[in-house]
């Protein structure tokens, strides 16, 4: 699976904005996609995850009620709407993928990766 993110940019604190990921190659409902963000300094974090089939979606507490995932089977996209945005929300988004059914997240349990798209909340 080749996956490719997108739609990040900068916005200022209590707006929106909305990340893709282009997943390509085989992609199937056995496939868990995950999202994913690592601010300068700090550690990559889990922000949200989805299975492809049926839809079950998991949370980081930090974004629980502001973000959401989603996806569009067809098209082979996953999202991520990100609303009230905070500053501490800056980071590099990254969207990840594996075949199982763990909504996991540690990222070393993923093994597909895309390259980052960057969200920058001013205040």
């Amino acid at each position: 699976v080749q996956l490719q993110a997108f739609g990040g940019g900068l916005v200022q604190a209590g707006g929106s904005l909305r990340l893709s990921c282009a997943a390509s190659g085989r992609t199937d409902s056995s496939y868990v996609m995950g999202w994913f963000r690592q601010a300068p300094g700090n550690k990559r974090e889990f922000v949200a995850s989805i299975k492809w089939s049926g839809g079950r979606t998991l949370y980081a507490d930090s974004v629980k009620g502001r973000f959401t995932i989603s996806r569009h089977n067809a098209e082979n996209m996953v999202y991520l709407q990100m609303n009230s945005l905070k500053p501490e929300d800056t980071a590099v988004y990254h969207c990840a993928a594996r075949e199982g059914d763990i909504l996991a997240t540690m990222d070393s349990w993923y093994d597909c990766w895309g390259q980052g798209t960057q969200v920058t909340v001013s205040s």
